[in-house]
């Protein structure tokens, strides 16, 4: 049995005249992500080995996230994950070495339709329509190595965002 996480980066800023690519994070994802990270450490979900976009958000969702965790993997930035589809998400976890957890720290739509694509039919609406910034999926693959990853064969574990853990949107628009 090995585990997946799939987090998607918390709330990001839209600063006028910044590439996507180069978007911080917004006041609540900074929340967001340390909200999220904490929850982690408590829970005892801590990944073996993360793969993370290059994106500014996605590395700052990290560092935030991380920031109280005990000793723990240094991520390997991949560019892949930045505006992947599915296919290409499930194409890199296949490629990964068999340690688990894993951890994806990524994007949407790419998060949400490899989730989709991950689960059992019958749990498929627990992430569905909407994967919102800093959410984490836990999902369990009934697999010895990450090559055998076949889709519809996923068990969601649980599903956490951060107004889940307390984090609420800003009045004003972040």
């Amino acid at each position: 049995m090995l585990r997946l996480f799939l987090l998607r980066h918390a709330k990001s800023a839209w600063p006028e005249g910044v590439p996507d690519i180069d978007r911080p994070l917004a006041a609540r994802g900074l929340r967001g992500a340390r909200a999220m990270g904490s929850y982690m450490a408590e829970e005892g979900l801590l990944p073996a080995r993360a793969v993370v976009s290059p994106a500014r958000r996605t590395i700052e969702t990290w560092d935030i996230a991380t920031s109280g965790w005990p000793a723990h993997v240094k991520p390997a930035y991949e560019r892949t994950i930045y505006e992947a589809p599915a296919e290409n998400l499930l194409r890199l976890v296949r490629a990964q070495e068999d340690v688990s957890p894993l951890m994806l720290v990524g994007h949407n739509p790419g998060m949400e339709e490899f989730a989709s694509v991950l689960l059992k039919r019958g749990q498929r609406a627990k992430v569905l329509p909407k994967y919102p910034t800093g959410a984490l999926a836990v999902i369990d693959l009934p697999i010895a190595n990450w090559a055998e990853l076949r889709p519809g064969t996923g068990t969601l574990e649980r599903f956490v965002t951060p107004r889940a853990l307390g984090v609420e949107k800003d009045k004003e628009k972040d």
